[in-house]
């Protein structure tokens, strides 16, 4: 990997989450969630969203890692100063689980470079104080 200037590229990731109770099935340990994705681009020039990489922990430190193309079934550019937005969802075998990870763009200038997801917590609402 091309070692990267900061500010051309800049990426930022947000998440928010919350509980699906009506899909889930708490008796035979199926916990639903869904999270909101907003991905800016704050650097200098466009970058499109090649892959993804997720690394998702449940509340007793199972992991599983899942890599895949793009995002909802798109690759996306973002220019400068934009945003694109995304909605998808996990299911855990626990009440509490985190994830975090990164995707992997492509600047308009051919430098390839990872953008970091923030770790987040999936808890159920009376899950955690």
């Amino acid at each position: 990997m091309t070692a990267v200037d900061e500010n051309q590229y800049r990426i930022q990731v947000s998440v928010e989450t919350e509980y699906l109770a009506d899909q889930s099935d708490e008796e035979n340990h199926r916990w639903v969630f869904a999270y909101h994705i907003r991905i800016r681009n704050r650097g200098d020039m466009t970058a499109r969203l090649l892959t993804r990489h997720w690394v998702i922990t449940d509340g007793e430190e199972r992991t599983r890692e899942v890599h895949g193309e793009g995002v909802v079934g798109e690759q996306p550019s973002i220019a400068p100063g934009q945003e694109y937005q995304y909605s998808s969802g996990a299911v855990l075998e626990t009440e509490v689980g985190t994830m975090h990870g990164s995707y992997q763009m492509l600047a308009e200038d051919g430098t390839c470079f990872d953008a970091d997801i923030p770790a987040f917590t999936l808890a159920v609402p009376r899950a955690l104080h």
